[in-house]
């Protein structure tokens, strides 16, 4: 013989429960979809498979007190009650998603397969005290209705549990209640579901507290019932003048209520400053409701005296949630605070009910807060479907923009929507990253590049000999990994430049070359590489030979030597006196070289751009001109050295009348309005033309180069104080 699945005091409370259950869904369903649950649930569990789950709760009995909860609190649709009664079968495998889809159709099988992953979340570890599994719990349910559910469904798990053996679950579901779905239920406008998870947290978590409220509460209950009574009687009697349609509720605060209040305020419970609470409900058309909830406030608070401060309009302007009220803090008898609810039928419905009851929902279309939902919802739904038939097309994509994956351990992280294994790597610790070879999602091996869903279990692979690639930066989208991937990538090109520099230097040692800057830059340029680093890695890499570097380099250095010795020496060079030949003179004696000798060929050097005011010298070229240097040019010390008969002592006459060009190179925050600034400022100046500009931008700042034509250095240093000045200028300097 077969043990029964249910014990006799189960079998009573079931036949009750289905009794209720018939009766307060009988607006959106039909015995025939009852009848249908029966027989599914009598299909999963006629074997050996028991209903009871291992904290030992009877999942039948939890879904149907589940279900009556949300035809009492919510006004659920039909396929909300049909989910609710039916994902526990899916869960335990009793049942298949086919099969609900079968029996009940696609928007049934849609929540439940919500309500499956939803539920899933709990099988992870140490994640629900985060914020990330709060995101994490919104984009599995996808579904409004699925969120609404599990709120439901964690009140009566609430109520399940008192005095359950099992301290650590009953403290864990009590955080979670208290952390997650309240807030939740908050914000949904679910206020009496709100209000009872928190009391039922609080007498979990610190049970004595909450008992010595309780008993305080009930103490004084005679009391506060007498007072309210009195404060009500000569209320009602003037709104009975007024020929209103109302109902007057006197209520007290919940118990969470005034244990925060006790803990903020620390003060006693009879120090508490609006423990009483009076709530008057009109009945009256919609398009009288404001002026008729000003009414009244303006009969309370001409018999009693109000505080200005606690006064709150929520009827003007309704909270995010949907929730309509006007509260005022008045003086009652014996001087005790009251607060006082103005409200509507309707608005007490929405207020106890919440939105789902009998508002209109719209998408959510950006990240960010529940909060937001609903502020620019005003118009109460009208429809013969009712207002849960609009939430069926509506998604949960407040986090379509992002991941949320586990670690192992149950660690929850969030990522931009696109990560990678190895964007995950990296967003753990930079090490892992630098050493990832791949990972485990779910369980199966992922190359680095795969890219990752919500609610995947991901475990590193690494390899001490991996290093970063330059094509990770290929497929990585978060900027840690994107910006550690470019920074072991350039360590590693300088390592490498640094070694092939060593080994040129020690080859050009072993074959006693000395090598000169001036011919090695020639080189290098020759050789076809922008710049120096990627010049020696090759050499590292062995891209190119260092024997072939330095062929090139004798080549240019002998082809060099050879023109010098055709050339003329100082001692013969002969000064032409013929100022026609002059390419770059400002006047006639703007520059004295040698001695006082004016108006001679002479050239301005472009490699520092000297300008009036610079100390100078003058270099005899191979092409027979006077070649004028900065005396702090970087071809300065090579020049001297190397031709120091060919140097000849130049300055400058004393007389200014002509412009010269000035590089000056800038950094600063990339700013359209920065070069308007710049260009604004030469333009104001007396004598300064800008010749030309380049810019360049990058991870949020610009450099760039400025070409200007400026008479001396004065003017130029004048300029260059005048653009620091600019906002977001980090730095001006001259530029050879």
């Amino acid at each position: 013989m077969e043990k029964p699945i249910f014990t006799s005091a189960e079998t009573t409370e079931l036949k009750a429960l289905a009794r209720t259950l018939l009766r307060e869904a009988a607006e959106v369903a039909s015995p025939k979809d009852f009848a249908t649950v029966k027989d599914a649930v009598a299909r999963a569990y006629s074997g050996e498979k028991s209903p009871v789950d291992r904290h030992g709760i009877n999942r039948v009995l939890h879904s149907m007190r589940t279900a009556i909860a949300l035809c009492q609190m919510v006004s659920p649709d039909r396929n909300m009650i049909i989910a609710t009664m039916t994902y526990g079968l899916c869960m335990e495998d009793a049942f298949s998603q086919d099969q609900i889809r079968k029996l009940w159709g696609e928007d049934v099988e849609h929540m439940v397969g919500g309500l499956i992953k939803v539920s899933t979340l709990y099988g992870k570890q140490g994640v629900v005290k985060t914020d990330n599994f709060r995101r994490l719990l919104m984009t599995f349910a996808e579904d409004i209705r699925v969120i609404i559910i599990m709120i439901v469904e964690r009140l009566i798990l609430m109520r399940t549990i008192n005095h359950h053996p099992d301290e650590k679950f009953v403290a864990d579901t009590a955080f979670e209640a208290n952390y997650l779905y309240a807030p939740l239920a908050h914000r949904l406008g679910l206020y009496k579901i709100k209000s009872d998870l928190e009391d039922m947290s609080l007498k979990y978590t610190a049970r004595e507290t909450y008992s010595k409220i309780a008993a305080e509460l009930n103490e004084t209950k005679v009391a506060r019932d007498a007072y309210i009574a009195d404060f009500i009687a000569p209320l009602k009697a003037k709104l009975d003048t007024t020929g209103l349609k109302y109902e007057i509720k006197g209520r007290t605060k919940s118990i969470y209520s005034i244990w925060n209040k006790l803990r903020k305020q620390q003060v006693e419970l009879s120090g508490i400053y609006d423990l009483f609470a009076i709530r008057i409900i009109l009945d009256v058309p919609l398009d009288r409701e404001k002026a008729d909830c000003w009414n009244v406030y303006s009969i309370v608070t001409d018999m009693y005296t109000p505080n200005p401060a606690r006064m709150k309009d929520w009827l003007s302007i309704p909270k995010s949630n949907g929730y309509e009220s006007l509260h005022t803090t008045v003086k009652g008898p014996d001087n005790k605070w009251v607060e006082v609810q103005i409200r509507t039928r309707r608005m007490d419905l929405v207020a106890e009910k919440g939105l789902a009851a009998h508002w209109k929902y719209k998408g959510i279309k950006s990240e960010g807060d529940l909060d937001s939902w609903m502020n620019n919802i005003r118009d109460i739904l009208e429809t013969a479907d009712g207002p849960m038939e609009l939430m069926k097309n509506f998604k949960m994509d407040l986090y379509d923009k992002e991941v949320f994956v586990f670690t192992p351990r149950g660690d929850l992280y969030r990522l931009p929507l696109g990560a990678t294994v190895l964007d995950f790597a990296f967003n753990i610790h930079s090490k892992l990253g630098c050493t990832c070879v791949g990972g485990k999602v779910n369980g199966r091996n992922r190359k680095l590049n795969h890219k990752l869903h919500s609610g995947d279990t991901v475990e590193i692979t690494t390899a001490p000999g991996q290093i970063p690639k330059q094509d990770w930066l290929s497929f990585v989208v978060t900027s840690k990994a994107r910006n550690k991937i470019k920074q072991t990538l350039n360590e590693r090109a300088n390592r490498s430049a640094e070694l092939g520099k060593e080994l040129l230097q020690r080859r050009c040692k072993n074959r006693k070359i000395e090598l000169e800057e001036g011919y090695l830059m020639r080189t290098i340029k020759k050789m076809g590489y922008r710049t120096v680093t990627d010049f020696y890695k090759a050499i590292s890499d062995e891209i190119i030979d260092v024997n072939d570097v330095i062929t090139q380099y004798e080549l240019i250095e002998n082809a060099d030597r050879k023109a010098e010795s055709e050339r003329r020496s100082a001692e013969e060079f002969e000064l032409l006196d013929n100022g026609d030949h002059r390419q770059e003179s400002a006047s006639d004696d703007i520059l004295i070289i040698g001695d006082n000798i004016k108006g001679i060929n002479y050239k301005l050097s472009r490699c520092c751009n000297p300008i009036f005011g610079d100390d100078v010298f003058g270099f005899v070229s191979a092409e027979g001109v006077i070649k004028i240097h900065r005396n702090d040019c970087p071809n300065a010390e090579h020049i001297r050295y190397k031709y120091p008969y060919r140097v000849i002592r130049t300055r400058w006459s004393g007389k200014v009348g002509s412009h010269f060009a000035a590089t000056l190179k800038i950094v600063g925050n990339d700013d359209i309005t920065i070069v308007t600034n710049i260009t604004s400022i030469i333009n104001k100046e007396k004598d300064v033309t800008l010749r030309n500009i380049s810019i360049d931008s990058s991870d949020g700042i610009f450099s760039g180069f400025l070409v200007i034509g400026i008479s001396d250095t004065d003017a130029l240093n004048n300029i260059i104080k005048k653009i620091k000045t600019i906002k977001g200028i980090k730095d001006v300097q001259r530029s050879n």
